[in-house]
Parts: structure tokens; sequence; C-alpha cells
């Protein structure tokens, strides 16, 4: 009878901490939803009046795009990963440093996934205008673009995009 709680017991911790670690992935895929590509158009940027002004582009470099911040939820999955597969270990005042540690470097480890997660690579596209005038815009690298290439600069209703003609 002890052996069937003890393996009860066992199975719902890993049944908690299967739980967590897919409420992590979705908190975290639900983070990475922002776009600096030249073909994502939110809502309320469709069916707009935009400017077009074509160009040739001068020079491209590599870059990388991130959020400002990370939004939290990482550091909280992370934690609270940590903290459920931590409390497996030891007993008594062990088992509390180990699901307190645990919480804190799950902590830890959630929010550099999540801030790795929203980290895109992206171009910085030099344009030189037909009207003379030079412009720098920075978009993802979804869209092969490269020096001596024609191309139309797409602005006025929210981001400015560079897309090949």
């Amino acid at each position: 009878m002890t052996k069937q709680i003890t393996q009860g017991a066992q199975l719902m911790r890993w049944l908690k901490l299967g739980a967590a670690a897919f409420g992590a992935v979705v908190l975290v895929a639900g983070c990475a939803s922002h776009s600096a590509s030249s073909q994502v158009y939110t809502y309320g940027q469709a069916q707009r009046d935009q400017v077009v002004r074509h160009g040739t582009v001068e020079g491209v470099r590599p870059i990388t795009i991130q959020t400002d911040g990370s939004s939290g939820l990482g550091a909280v999955s992370g934690g609270a990963i940590g903290g459920v597969a931590a409390s497996t270990i030891g007993g008594g005042r062990g088992k509390v440093l180990a699901t307190m540690g645990g919480a804190l470097l799950g902590g830890l480890a959630g929010d550099a996934v999540e801030k790795r997660v929203q980290r895109k690579r992206g171009l910085e596209i030099t344009v030189r205008l037909d009207s003379g005038e030079t412009r720098v815009i920075a978009q993802e690298a979804d869209v092969p673009i490269q020096a001596g290439q024609r191309v139309q600069v797409i602005s006025g209703a929210g981001p400015v995009r560079v897309a090949p003609l």
C-alpha cells in the first residue's frame, strides 16, 4: 500500500511539472508576437493610404532586432517550473531551500529564454531615393535585399518598409 502511495505522489509531481512546462511554453510563445517584417501589417494598418517612394539600395548591414524589455512571463513561468521541479528534492528545510533555489534559477533561465525568443535577425538598409534623399530603415531580414537593388520605400500608415520592386 505504501509503495502505491509513493508511486501516486511521484506521478502527481511529474504531472504538475509537465503542466507547468506546457504553461511556460504557451506563455513564452505568446510573447513572441512582435514583428518588424516588411510583409506583416496589423489590422489597423490595412486599407490605409500610404506613400511610395522609389530608390536604390546603397548598403545593407545585418542587425539584431529585440523588444524593449521582457514581459516577465518567462521569469514567472521559469520560476514556477524551477520551484516545482526542485520541490521533489530533499525533505524538511532542505526541500524548502531547494524549492527556493529552483524557483530563483528557473526564473533567471525563463527570463533569458524569453529574451532569446524575442530576438530576430534584421537588416539596416540604406536607400538613396530618386529625389536624392538618403534614408536608413531597419526591418526584419525576411525579404532578401542587396546593394544596387531597386526598391520602394513605403510609409504613412505605421512603420516604414522597404520592399523590392
